[in-house]
Parts: structure tokens; sequence; C-alpha cells
């Protein structure tokens, strides 16, 4: 056993393994690194991000609030003025009336 790691160590192909070995720790190592340094920076970020989110979520329904609101007042002052056009068409239909009955 020790005869072959020794030839493994004087070989070429030993070499090659060897350095393809390290290189795979270290990028599992760098992986990990880089991870955990992401996951400490952008954890707070994303925390300040979801309260924004749910601020706007409130203000969105605030909005739709007011909305439906000011639909409603829209249909009455649609229905006022319908009124409105109808009492004008009254009027000038009295006008009219008026006018002949002066002729």
């Amino acid at each position: 056993m020790t005869q072959l790691f020794i030839l493994l160590a004087q070989s070429v192909t030993g070499a090659v393994i060897t350095i393809i070995a390290l290189l795979l720790i270290a990028a599992i190592i760098g992986y990990f690194t880089a991870w955990f340094y992401a996951k400490s920076v952008y954890t707070p970020v994303i925390k300040g991000l979801e309260t924004d989110k749910e601020n706007l979520i409130r203000q969105v329904e605030g909005l739709n609030d007011d909305i439906k609101k000011l639909n409603g007042k829209v249909d009455k002052l649609n229905d006022k003025i319908k009124k409105l056009e109808e009492e004008i068409e009254e009027k000038e239909k009295e006008i009219k009336h008026l006018n002949k009955a002066k002729k």
C-alpha cells in the first residue's frame, strides 16, 4: 500500500490527481465561504425589502378602498347628472308648451 502512494507521488498521474483533488476542495471551501458571506450581507437587505413590501401592500389595499369610495361617488354624481338632465328636458318641454300657449 505504501509503495502505491510512493509510485503515485512520483508519477505525473499522481500529481494531476492531487492537483484536481486540491482544486475541488478549494472550490468547495470557496463556494461555502461565498454563500455564508452573501447570506450575512443580504439577509438584512431582504428583511428590509420584506417590510417595505408589507407597507406597500397595505398602501395598495388603502388605495383600492379609496378607488371603491371614489367610484361610488362618481356613480352618485352620474345619477345626479341624469336627474338634472331629465329636469332640463322637462323644463324645456314646459317652455315649449308655454311658448305655444302664448302664441
